[in-house]
């Protein structure tokens, strides 16, 4: 029996945008699959946000949270996002202690990008390997919170740690952890469903 969890994925001013809505996708669409396969949809998905209400990311998109850190469930997954707001939330004290607070309930505390930062400075990733956007790792490296920041990776997992590099790389762990959570093939058939099989233009453009 598909066992029922939590996915609880942080937002704030500054959020890049696909950070957030990339894993979203994946996690509801895995929902989908589950009702096409016959079975119910397992995984609730919500946004949290510090105080709810709406956030306005990097590139303009406004957001409304599902809720607020302080009416948030326990969460089974945790996923912090990055983007320009990072920067900032790195000093949210109020931020960083929640997310403190809810990672040793998680069965999986994860990131995207420059959310990596937030960890970090949370203590979550203290000690663990990780990574991050291609343009922030030796940033992330002065922090001197983690054991190693791995480049040239799409994501990295050290026990219930996953971390993503950058933005669209995202999609590809929050696919990987579907796996994890419900099996490879259902994974398989929530990238299906999705029609991600990326052939970005210019590969070859030197």
């Amino acid at each position: 029996m598909t066992r029922t969890r939590t996915i609880g994925i942080l937002i704030f001013d500054g959020v890049e945008e696909l950070d957030f809505v990339g894993p979203y996708e994946v996690f509801t669409m895995s929902n989908e699959v589950h009702g096409h396969e016959g079975r119910e949809r397992p995984d609730k998905v919500i946004l949290i946000s510090e105080k709810c209400g709406a956030i306005t990311g990097a590139k303009g998109m406004t957001v409304d949270a599902h809720a607020s850190m302080a009416d948030a469930p326990a969460l089974d997954l945790l996923l912090v996002p990055g983007g320009i707001g990072t920067r900032r939330e790195a000093r949210n004290q109020v931020l960083l202690q929640w997310i403190a607070k809810v990672s040793p309930g998680c069965e999986w505390v994860t990131s995207v990008c420059t959310g990596s930062l937030l960890l970090c400075m949370a203590g979550s990733a203290k000690g663990k390997r990780i990574t991050t956007h291609r343009d922030f790792i030796s940033t992330l490296r002065q922090t001197g919170n983690a054991a190693a920041v791995l480049e040239d990776v799409r994501y990295v997992r050290d026990g219930n740690v996953v971390t993503a590099a950058g933005v669209s790389a995202g999609i590809d762990m929050a696919l990987w952890l579907v796996g994890q959570m419900h099996g490879e093939d259902h994974a398989r058939n929530t990238q299906r469903a999705m029609q991600y099989d990326p052939s970005p233009p210019y590969a070859a453009s030197v």
